[in-house]
């Protein structure tokens, strides 16, 4: 199978330019990208849990393979959720999905969110994880307008293998990630 456009690129130009930016000696020190992992939290799908069908169909398409449904770990009142209730749908990409994936959402998904200025670059973890959270999940192309009920928010986990939010920040400009200036 041939290599991600997205990895290829990241061994032959990325990896040791980064080297060369951080001051690793070794080249296995460089940070890479680990997983990606994508989330929808439905919280209606509490009081209608044929609300998770569209949103899990819809995840598999964005994502080229099929989520897991998530649910809940401890029933909460307020919020009318029982133990092991279905609440959401998740997928992890690994290898060339991964590279996939990342690749369209720089190029094609995040130019095509409306007044678009970058991304937040506060959103690190501290151990080199970012998160970006999408309102809706119409920027995708892979969605059909025509069959959105509902407008369905996600977050996209980047797990890199960086010590530090500086590491990470750099790997992700690197690759192409539009930061916020300033």
């Amino acid at each position: 199978m041939a290599l991600a456009r997205l990895r290829e690129r990241f061994q032959k130009e990325i990896a040791p330019a980064l080297q060369k930016e951080l001051g690793a000696a070794n080249p296995m020190a460089v940070p890479r990208l680990h997983k990606i992992v994508i989330n929808m939290g439905l919280g209606e799908a509490t009081q209608n849990p044929k609300m998770l069908d569209p949103a899990v169909n819809e995840l598999a398409q964005i994502a080229g393979q099929k989520p897991v449904v998530t649910k809940a770990k401890k029933s909460i009142a307020a919020f009318k959720v029982r133990e092991n209730m279905p609440i959401g749908a998740m997928v992890t990409l690994r290898g060339n999905t991964m590279y996939e994936f990342l690749d369209r959402l720089i190029n094609v998904v995040l130019p095509r969110v409306r007044d678009f200025r970058g991304v937040s670059t506060k959103s690190f973890d501290g151990r080199g994880n970012y998160t970006i959270g999408l309102r809706d999940q119409l920027i995708f192309p892979e969605i059909d307008y025509a069959k959105v009920d509902k407008l369905k928010g996600m977050n996209v986990t980047i797990v890199t293998t960086a010590e530090d939010d500086n590491s990470a920040r750099a790997l992700l400009r690197f690759f192409g990630m539009p930061f916020r200036q300033g």
